[in-house]
């Protein structure tokens, strides 16, 4: 009994057009991260997460820790250190304002001491 079949007919699919724009987009968008050092910075920090003994707990802030980003913590120290300048700035303005107004009345009050002094005499 002969069980053998026809050759399989192959289908020669063209791809459309939108499939064609679509798939040079995708490599542009390939070629743009592997110029702009995307590819190997991830494949470093992915290969140093897979040789990591001993796995973290969170392998996203893992991968933000070694992409140069900073830990959690050191977000929060620098919010802090933000917050803190920004009210020394506040109030260095506020004091500055209130240098100006004090040296204002000053020039004003000696601007009108020598017209008080001839109106005297």
């Amino acid at each position: 009994h002969n069980s053998a079949r026809p050759p399989k007919r192959t289908v020669e699919r063209r791809a459309s057009p939108h499939t064609m724009a679509t798939e040079q987009k995708k490599e542009a968008f390939r070629k743009y991260l592997e110029s702009a050092g995307v590819i190997d910075s991830l494949t470093k920090v992915l290969v140093s997460l897979y040789e990591e003994p001993d796995k973290p707990a969170t392998a996203i802030d893992f991968l933000k820790a070694n992409l140069g980003g900073p830990t959690p913590a050191e977000y929060e120290a620098l919010e802090e250190e933000k917050n803190t300048l920004a009210a020394e700035l506040e109030a260095t303005k506020k004091e500055l304002a209130e240098t100006q107004a004090k040296l204002e009345a000053a020039e004003a009050a000696a601007a009108a001491a020598p017209a008080e002094e001839a109106a005297a005499e």
